[in-house]
């Protein structure tokens, strides 16, 4: 019988995942554990990466933190570095560290600005630079999470927007200059996900958060995300199950965009 790739998870995998913290990227790091993966959580946040550490280790998971400003090249070599010193390689990359703040051009601060490219696109570029070399050594892959709202705009959003289709065309730069070195990179486009990102928004637009979210389930299945549907998304994209996709935009977001 012919085995069926996905079967094997990420068993013998080492994963460094930004934004681990807290909301999605906590998910996928605690779903790679869940599949073999070692796991080095990269976040900004003490009290958060070590909780998700300590989260995944008290169900039998190897996992470390390491406390990671994405925008500051420095602190992305340091996350690649120590991730290879304390498990020897690094075959997953997932860059989901991310910010929003929901204005218009006429209302965004130009450090609001700064911030948002930072941490959602600068970030990409960074810590895939300083992942390469090792990815390019395991053949490994790199899974960025960008946004529905990168593929089409959405409302007071304008730094949002323009980050995330940054990720979603970086992804597919890289996919076709690092493919000969058999490294794959792709994207996840979420929709609406119930995280501490996702409530925060409702204070921005200055909406009361049950109504938020009410409006954010308007879509063919009448309801937000889960974070640990998305994990499961890029557990997909990181296994072999996913071995001859690259460049490409997953949309996971209940319809929304169609």
């Amino acid at each position: 019988m012919t085995e069926n790739p996905s079967r094997r998870g990420l068993q013998g995998k080492v994963a460094l995942v930004t934004g681990a913290g807290s909301g999605i990227g906590r998910a996928i790091a605690r779903r790679f554990a869940e599949e073999g993966a070692a796991v080095c959580l990269a976040d900004v946040n003490d009290a958060a990466g070590s909780s998700g550490t300590a989260e995944i280790a008290s169900q039998g998971g190897r996992a470390r933190f390491v406390r990671t400003d994405v925008s500051r090249a420095g602190d992305c070599a340091r996350a690649v570095e120590e991730t290879i010193a304390a498990y020897q390689a690094l075959d997953v990359l997932v860059n989901c560290a991310g910010v929003i703040r929901r204005a218009t051009v006429t209302e965004l601060s130009e450090a609001d600005w700064d911030l948002v490219m930072d941490v959602n696109a600068k970030s990409v570029f960074l810590m895939s630079r300083a992942a390469m070399p090792h990815l390019t050594a395991a053949g490994g892959c790199i899974v960025n999470i960008a946004s529905g709202w990168g593929l089409a705009a959405g409302p007071r959003a304008a730094a949002y927007c323009a980050s995330k289709a940054a990720v979603v065309l970086l992804t597919k730069a890289m996919a076709l200059d690092h493919g000969a070195q058999g490294i794959r990179v792709n994207c996840i486009c979420p929709g609406d996900t119930d995280t501490p990102m996702l409530r925060q928004e409702a204070n921005q637009v200055g909406q009361p958060e049950a109504e938020f979210l009410a409006d954010a389930a308007h879509r063919p299945l009448r309801r937000i995300g889960r974070p640990e549907e998305i994990a499961g998304a890029a557990l997909f994209l990181a296994s072999d199950a996913a071995r001859f996709i690259t460049g490409t935009a997953l949309v996971v977001d209940g319809g929304g965009l169609a």
